[in-house]
């Protein structure tokens, strides 16, 4: 069974457009939970644009499934993942001008900075995981890091169309062919959707999709323990 980690990043967006108490993603963590998600996914920006730091440490002591804290190669959010002992630390590259996470690391070109976030990571028993462009060169970059798991950057092929898709769809089977060749967990995410997801949920050895955007807009017309319930649905029928 795909595991299913739901980013509730867009829950604290909400909140923060207002500087208010609500809607709390506290809350929609444990309404996840009982729509069937398999972990919960939240990002601690350097410039806290969404989630807080008090999310994080609320978060941290109420989700009963397995935590995934997104963090930036930095001496201080590091710190905090340190602190807080995630079940799960998922290195991400960060720009304050982007919307969103534009892009997956370079690992090949970055390995010493993204080593010694490991390093620390690992110290504390946190599994940690890379999020990558589907490309075999970065794919071994971050085996030769010995991270637990890499997470496929699904952006392009969300976006793509046609026969781009299917070329889209291709680069993330070959990394995930690598990825598992290399004794690493298949992780993916970014852009998937209700429409899109089933391909990438059917990549071979593919062990976990974070999907955030897609579900909380869903949320906001059918709530959020439907929504989460229905995206567990489609990836339960995936062989």
């Amino acid at each position: 069974m795909i595991e299913l980690g739901v980013n509730i990043d867009h829950v604290a967006t909400v909140r923060q457009a207002r500087r208010t108490y609500e809607p709390d993603p506290v809350i929609a963590a444990a309404l996840a939970e009982q729509g069937g998600a398999d972990g919960i996914t939240f990002h601690l920006r350097e410039d806290r644009r969404h989630i807080q730091e008090r999310d994080v440490e609320v978060l941290m002591q109420t989700v009963t499934v397995k935590t995934n804290l997104e963090i930036a190669c930095t001496d201080e959010v590091v710190a905090i993942a340190c602190r807080v002992k995630p079940t799960w630390a998922l290195l991400v590259p960060e720009s304050r001008e982007e919307v969103t996470t534009e892009g997956g690391l370079n690992v090949v070109g970055d390995k010493g900075r993204i080593r010694d976030a490991i390093e620390k990571l690992k110290g504390e028993g946190i599994l940690t995981s890379l999020f990558i462009d589907p490309d075999l060169e970065q794919v071994q970059a971050s085996a030769d890091l010995r991270v637990d798991a890499v997470e496929l950057h699904t952006g392009p092929y969300a976006l793509a169309r046609g026969a781009a898709q299917t070329q889209e769809l291709r680069r993330l089977i070959e990394s995930g062919e690598k990825t598992s060749e290399r004794g690493m967990r298949l992780h993916a995410g970014h852009g998937l959707n209700y429409a899109n997801v089933r391909p990438v949920a059917a990549i071979p050895n593919m062990i976990e999709l974070n999907i955030g955007h897609s579900i909380i807009s869903r949320a906001v017309m059918v709530g959020m323990r439907d929504a989460v319930a229905e995206m567990r649905r489609i990836l339960d029928l995936v062989a």
